[in-house]
């Protein structure tokens, strides 16, 4: 099956579940107080994440896992406030983005067959995803377990950097 076909299947599969769940909620009166009561909000945006995430499979466009990372891993973000209630950790928690994105160009280059050069180039955004998360941690009062140790990121930030140097490919001159 070639892949506009595969597309008219999944977006029409797609219509069809989210129809017959508007339906279900409509028709079955306890169905939407049971997901009110059971499902949180920031749950949602990380099954959206996961539809994108299937929905880039199902039509086989895999670079769809970035968007899909990103998304999921926001409403992991969001449901981690919501069970601890301290929203005031955005002000460092929105330094693991990068770290998303690049999960979602190793989740993609893995799909794709092309693992190594995604690795590098994802490893690199979730290095310094984490790196920009300890310093922003430690300004911006997050627990004392991240505030002590942060400096250890930077130390091994600097050692990556002089490794990557290194071993470099050499250009040939002449």
């Amino acid at each position: 099956m070639n892949r506009p076909h595969r597309r008219t299947l999944v977006f029409g599969l797609l219509l069809i579940l989210l129809g017959a769940w508007l339906l279900a909620v409509q028709f079955v009166p306890g169905l939407q107080s049971w997901v009110e009561a059971n499902v949180d909000w920031p749950l949602i945006i990380i099954a959206v994440g996961v539809l994108l995430l299937l929905l880039g499979l199902l039509v086989w466009v895999p670079a769809m896992a970035i968007p899909a990372c990103i998304v999921a891993g926001i409403g992991g973000i969001l449901w981690w406030q919501d069970l601890t209630g301290n929203w005031a950790s955005w002000a460092y928690l929105w330094t693991l983005i990068p770290g998303f994105v690049g999960i979602g160009i190793v989740l993609a280059g893995l799909l794709r067959g092309g693992g190594r050069r995604a690795l590098v180039r994802g490893g690199q955004l979730v290095v310094l995803s984490v790196v920009l998360f300890a310093i922003f941690a430690y300004f911006f009062g997050a627990p004392a377990s991240i505030q002590r140790y942060w400096p250890v990121l930077l130390i091994v930030l600097g050692l990556w950097m002089i490794v990557r140097y290194i071993f470099r490919p050499r250009r040939q001159e002449g």
